[in-house]
């Protein structure tokens, strides 16, 4: 008979606590987390956002939130900046600082968190794909969505996956990622190749045996019936170009 009292005893002290604490006391808090910035500050970092977003694919939104240490000092003299290493996608720390005078406005550096939506077209897998498989167009789906929000590396462009082979099993809606496709292989280990050098105005061929399996573009060694060891790349036809 005790035991229900007790937990009916700590259930009603746990109520008049949150009621003594006022209604919305954590969505309060929450708020105050995820508020805006205002004041001259936001146009500086959403200017210095867009700026080192400019590179990125789809369409660019930003959102300056207000850092936990509330509003920021007065500065008529903002420069914003990123951490060394950090992205400029998603949930980002934008460092800013204040050329302060030295006397009337002091010199002060403070971090604002951001976040970064890039909206673009990126592709999934419309069946599914496994391991060795060539990709073709009709293995492709459209999407649109956050990219800050998928893996990194999602393919943007078709021509990205065109005649790529699966290295991993990929699944049915699976975004197509770059570490999960490799290039076709065009030169097999042992096989013997045409090996050429081409300059202004002149184009020096050779044979040679291929001493790997390679894709097109991928870097490759080949050994020449004298005997030396050439390195170049791959083409698509099976060849090798030598670097100028």
């Amino acid at each position: 008979m005790h035991a229900p009292f007790s937990r009916r005893r700590r259930l009603a002290i746990t109520c008049l606590i949150l009621a003594a604490a006022g209604p919305g006391v954590g969505s309060r808090a929450a708020s105050a987390r995820t508020a805006e910035l205002s004041g001259s500050a936001r146009p500086v970092i959403e200017q210095f956002l867009l700026a080192q977003a400019g590179g990125l694919p789809g369409k660019v939104s930003i959102r300056v939130e207000t850092p936990m240490s509330g509003a920021l000092p007065a500065c008529d003299a903002l420069e914003a900046f990123l951490p060394a290493g950090a992205r400029v996608w998603g949930r980002v720390s934008v460092g800013l600082r204040c050329n302060g005078d030295g006397s009337t406005t002091p010199a002060w550096t403070r971090y604002v968190p951001a976040y970064v939506a890039v909206v673009a077209n990126y592709y999934v897998a419309s069946r599914p794909i496994n391991a060795g498989d060539t990709v073709g167009p009709a293995d492709i789906q459209l999407r649109q969505g956050d990219l800050s929000a998928l893996p990194r590396g999602v393919l943007t462009n078709p021509q990205q996956a065109a005649g790529m082979v699966a290295s991993n099993r990929i699944a049915l809606g699976a975004p197509l990622r770059l570490e999960l496709l490799r290039g076709a292989t065009v030169i097999q280990q042992g096989q013997s190749v045409k090996v050429q050098s081409q300059g202004s105005g002149f184009v020096v061929s050779t044979e040679g045996r291929a001493m790997t399996n390679a894709a097109a573009g991928v870097a490759i060694q080949v050994k020449t019936q004298a005997g030396q060891m050439l390195s170049g790349i791959a083409r698509a036809d099976g060849s090798v170009e030598l670097p100028n």
